[in-house]
């Protein structure tokens, strides 16, 4: 019921507003990078703030911190729900939807004024929700559709020195887990 997104308000006060691990736009590249990567989105943010501030190790009690809480409650609450299975429960769920919700809307409206969502280029951003959700498209499609446009009206676009370090910054991140990506496009 809500995911990753539904944090993404408690990780930012966290992370940026309380202990200043991130700045703001390191956030947002952080956020739009856990959501590309494989896995948990709460996870991937968890270790790439965890290799900023302490390298692998850093990641590893990171990702460990992150999962490992969510994992025990889940366990205890399939092994209480499965001899608890009432319309009180059914109650309690579907009232938890409308603060899921919120939860969710805050960062979507945070992420979008950082990624430079304005009143010129928010179509963009419609038309792919309404692709997605009235369509159905799938949302592969959407990014890679997305990604694309992006790609051709970037190119004339002259390169930032945050451009850069990014690249070179995710380049480095391929390069440290190849033989992991090698083993999962081998299975």
């Amino acid at each position: 019921m809500g995911g990753g997104y539904a944090m993404l308000p408690l990780m930012q006060r966290a992370l940026v507003d309380k202990k200043k691990y991130l700045s703001e736009q390191d956030f947002l590249d952080a956020a739009a990078l856990a959501q590309a990567a494989p896995g948990i989105m709460a996870v991937n943010m968890a270790v790439i703030t965890g290799k900023k501030i302490a390298g692998f190790a850093g990641s590893v009690c990171a990702a460990l911190g992150a999962a490992g809480p969510a994992f025990v409650i889940i366990l205890l609450a399939a092994v209480c729900l499965r001899h608890w299975q009432s319309a009180a429960a059914q109650h309690i769920f579907r009232a938890l939807r409308p603060a899921v919700a919120a939860l969710i809307f805050v960062p979507v409206f945070t992420l979008a004024r950082g990624a430079g969502v304005n009143k010129k280029n928010v179509w963009a951003v419609v038309l792919a929700a309404a692709a997605v959700w009235l369509a159905h498209v799938s949302p592969v499609y959407v990014i890679l559709i997305a990604g694309a446009a992006g790609y051709f009206y970037g190119r004339g676009k002259p390169d930032t020195d945050k451009d850069r370090a990014l690249r070179k910054e995710v380049r480095q991140i391929i390069k440290e887990h190849q033989t992991e990506f090698d083993e999962l496009a081998n299975k």
